[in-house]
């Protein structure tokens, strides 16, 4: 008869730690999930109080983290030593303590019992650990009573101790995911604000630029005509970059709408691939078109997007693409859909660069930016266009052998429109 308020002690305990268990794994928020501990700790031991003390890197020292309510926010703001305190003893030794004659022993550091006006008369220490590393320690004080803590209190305060240190880790982690995430937020604030000023500042100068450079052209001698040339191509390379950063700037800030009419994308593929037949003769590419037969491919969207998208493609190719090499664009129906590819045999794009290619700035290679140039702006322009339209864009390539780009648009703005609700979905 006399085990089994024992055992149903036993079982309350556990119950308990069961309960807190659960709660644990759903609190992220760190504060309140320490307090829950040390009133769970306190609860299981049956002890008069409970404290959490986490190793503070920068000092060295213990420092409280979570206290009873009643002894008040000043105890958090002692430092325990970890070379003169049971605290700090447990917390070298990764080894819990009992301590059931408190009063006397010189492990005990005063200075907390005189801050707080306490007495310890008996405690039990177990260690937090974290990968077989400690990180703190967890404390129960003062067993009711005036009873003794037992081996049945270390292991439940042990249990304990086990739940709250990945409790406590996890929620760390998350703390430092979410402050990371806030200064990509800000950082990328940052970013979205340059491009918008400086494409705003930049445009009325530049505009200068060209129309004093354009008129000179009709009054200067021949003689000096080709360093006006080189101004003006220059000024208009600074254009088209500026232009870039607008459309940038101005789909970040939902500025960019769709005009949904009907038009042919076999007729954008030829008049593109005619516009750029030049700079492929320059370079000695061979460029084509590939459109079918007696079909226009007509799709309701913004042709002036798509036509700039489709652009940022072919020139890409012709950019990364040498002497001598080859360059498609193709337009097909796909059901609901129309789907154009650009393939190249250009030097391809590393396989680790592969899914960021579409990134604003991002730059495949350093030397191949010296090389080629461009900010790397254009692909993710012609990202943004496609997806504006509810369609998709993808890149496979294969590094010394070429590249193929290829997106999708829905043919009708109903189309369009269910394509939209099935991407939120997901």
């Amino acid at each position: 008869m006399t085990d089994k308020p024992i055992v149903l002690d036993q079982a309350q305990r556990l119950e308990r730690l069961l309960e807190i268990s659960r709660a644990l794994t759903s609190n992220l928020d760190l504060p309140s999930l320490l307090q829950s501990i040390v009133e769970v700790a306190a609860e299981i031991t049956e002890g008069e109080s409970a404290s959490i003390l986490l190793h503070d890197p920068a000092t060295g020292d213990l420092v409280f983290e979570a206290v009873p309510e009643i002894q008040g926010e000043g105890m958090k703001q002692i430092h325990v030593p970890i070379d003169s305190s049971v605290a700090g003893m447990v917390f070298q030794s990764a080894t819990p303590l009992i301590i059931n004659d408190a009063m006397a022993d010189h492990r005990i550091y005063r200075e907390v019992d005189r801050l707080i006006r306490f007495k310890t008369r008996s405690i039990l220490a177990v260690p937090l650990m974290i990968k077989q590393e400690p990180i703190g320690v967890l404390e129960a004080v003062n067993k009711l009573g005036n009873a003794n803590y037992t081996g049945a209190d270390q292991a439940s305060l042990e249990t304990l101790a086990a739940q709250a240190a990945i409790a406590i880790e996890n929620a760390r982690l998350i703390a430092k995911l979410q402050d990371a995430n806030q200064e990509l937020v800000r950082l990328d604030r940052m970013k979205s604000d340059f491009i918008a000023i400086a494409s705003h500042e930049l445009r009325t100068p530049l505009g200068l630029i060209l129309g004093h450079a354009t008129f000179l052209r009709e009054l200067i001698e021949q003689q000096h005509q080709d360093q006006l040339e080189v101004i003006i191509r220059s000024a208009e390379r600074l254009k088209a970059i500026v232009e870039d950063l607008a459309r940038i700037s101005h789909q970040e800030e939902g500025q960019s709408r769709v005009s949904h009419q009907p038009f042919s994308v076999s007729a954008l593929v030829e008049s593109l691939v005619g516009r750029f037949g030049e700079l492929a003769k320059d370079k000695k590419i061979q460029l084509g078109a590939d459109v079918p037969e007696n079909d226009p491919l007509t799709v309701e969207g913004d042709r002036d997007k798509i036509e700039i998208a489709l652009t940022n493609l072919i020139r890409n190719s012709l950019i990364f693409t040498d002497k001598g090499g080859e360059v498609g664009v193709k337009a097909e129906a796909s059901e609901d859909y129309a789907r154009v590819f650009v393939v190249d045999s250009g030097i391809g794009i590393p396989e680790r660069d592969i899914d960021r290619v579409f990134e604003r700035f991002y730059q495949v290679e350093s030397h191949l930016t010296r090389k080629h140039g461009g900010m790397g702006l254009g692909l993710s322009i012609a990202k943004a266009m496609v997806e504006m339209h509810q369609g998709q864009i993808w890149c496979e390539s294969k590094e010394g052998v070429g590249s193929l780009f290829c997106f999708m648009l829905p043919i009708t703005k109903e189309r369009a429109e269910a394509a939209s609700k099935v991407f939120t979905n997901y």
